[in-house]
């Protein structure tokens, strides 16, 4: 079949690339999506179970960073579009294992780049380099204010630090190379297939099995939540419809202190457990503050909404309950990675005062 298109996702085996690939998928029967993944702990293909028969879907192991293999890559399959979500994304493990970060997710995206610009060789008709960053690059905010798509970069943590050069090497491509690319800056995400590293599937797996819930400090760091399957819609959107150079930022003007977040978690897992009211809240344990924790962070997502029409389509209250039902109604893909390596991990990462 000749296909319209043909676009590579990185980190589609992951949490939010899994979402973006399962629409691309489903949506673009006439598009080749080719799913570049490396399997670390985070990437898990039974995310992709029920797509991964489709006729227009294939799956390559790789590591971005092996420049040679990236380049023969590029040579076989002529991406149209890379839609790049490959990287390393936890801010603790950051703090632990700096280079690790460096190597993924600045020389990673920079292979990514200059394969993608050698291939192409300056033909740039119908092509496009989607890179997908984070909002915490902008740094912390105040009690009041939001992120915008000017905000300075001021970023915190080695985490952080790499996402914000991995933009910044994006930007580079295309004004010194003129290479089509797009950004987007999102909030946290939250919804099925999220590894169990990260603060609400923590938290559900933990309620489950009456384990303490750890909440940094004193709970009162701020996030604003984005349901994964919305953060998917808006990458498709910007994906076809974003201007070249632009950056926009995805956000679900939903902002929730981590503690009150907790505590709404709790009585939606004691309804849904049918346990006693207050039972849940009980397992709440604080924990040491990690270093150069952002206090709070928000996003204006006014720009993507008013030019491509993008917005949220579930309230967080609604989405969560969505999500607390998936992961209670998958115990085995739970099991599955919550074993090994990752519970020594866990033991590590989340020791009791």
């Amino acid at each position: 079949m000749n296909y319209q298109k043909t676009i590579l996702v990185t980190g589609g085996a992951g949490f939010i690339g899994s979402h973006v690939v399962r629409l691309l998928v489903n949506k673009y029967p006439a598009y080749r999506i080719i799913n570049l993944d490396k399997l670390t702990y985070a990437g898990n293909l039974n995310n992709l179970s029920d797509v991964e028969h489709a006729d227009n879907y294939a799956f390559v192991k790789g590591d971005i960073t092996d420049a040679g293999f990236i380049t023969s890559l590029f040579e076989e399959h002529r991406f149209d579009m890379v839609v790049h979500l490959a990287a390393e994304s936890h801010v603790d493990r950051s703090i632990a294992n700096p280079i690790e970060f460096v190597i993924t997710n600045v020389v990673g995206t920079c292979v990514l780049l200059n394969a993608a610009r050698n291939i192409w060789k300056d033909d740039y008709s119908g092509k496009r380099f989607y890179h997908i960053s984070t909002d915490e690059v902008y740094g912390t905010l105040g009690e009041s204010g939001l992120f915008t798509e000017t905000t300075p970069y001021d970023p915190h943590s080695p985490y952080s630090a790499s996402k914000a050069s991995s933009d910044h090497f994006v930007r580079a491509y295309h004004d010194t190379y003129g290479m089509p690319v797009v950004i987007s800056n999102c909030s946290n995400n939250y919804g099925s297939f999220q590894f169990p590293e990260k603060l609400i599937p923590l938290a559900i797996n933990n309620i489950k099995n009456m384990k303490p819930i750890p909440v940094y400090g004193k709970g009162e760091n701020v996030r604003d939540w984005l349901w994964v399957e919305d953060h998917a819609r808006a990458i498709d959107v910007i994906l076809h419809n974003g201007k070249n150079g632009d950056t926009y930022n995805i956000g679900g003007f939903n902002e929730w202190k981590n503690i009150d977040l907790i505590h709404l978690l709790c009585r939606i897992m004691d309804n849904k457990l049918q346990r006693e009211p207050g039972t849940s809240a009980k397992l709440i344990t604080y924990v040491t503050d990690r270093p150069g924790h952002d206090m709070r962070y928000a996003i204006d997502a006014q720009k993507l909404n008013r030019e491509l029409g993008w917005k949220p389509s579930v309230d967080f209250e609604q989405g969560l309950e969505k999500t607390v039902e998936w992961y209670l109604a998958n115990q085995h893909w739970l099991e599955q990675v919550t074993s090994g390596a990752y519970k020594q991990y866990y033991e590590q990462q989340y020791a009791t005062n």
